[in-house]
């Protein structure tokens, strides 16, 4: 038996919500034979491999990587900082008046 961990297994919680689907046949056979083949049923199966798929591309959006150029033009911009615009100092005027100062 190939090892498999349950990574939603891990979540303390009540199992409260659902989710559907339709499938087609060919598919669902070769989950279920996949979720067989790990010693487990569909849910467990289906619900973890789904979560794991899910925090990882989560995670490919909430990180940026950048290639050696680009990271030494982020780094020089953050050392030399260029001056701000008339639309930015307006934008930051506009901000302090409605959010900082509350009117």
């Amino acid at each position: 038996m190939l090892a498999f961990t349950d990574t939603s297994a891990r979540i303390d919680e009540p199992k409260t919500a659902r989710m559907e689907q339709r499938t087609k046949p060919h598919v669902k056979a070769e989950i279920q034979r996949a979720a067989v083949l790990l010693g487990m049923d569909e849910t467990t199966f289906v619900t973890s491999v789904a979560y794991e798929r899910a925090r990882a591309t989560i995670m490919d959006h909430e990180r940026t990587v950048l290639t050696p150029q680009d990271r030494d033009v982020f780094l020089a911009a953050l050392d030399t900082p260029a001056e701000p615009t008339d639309a930015l100092r307006e934008a930051s005027a506009l901000h302090r008046h409605l959010v900082l100062d509350g009117d």
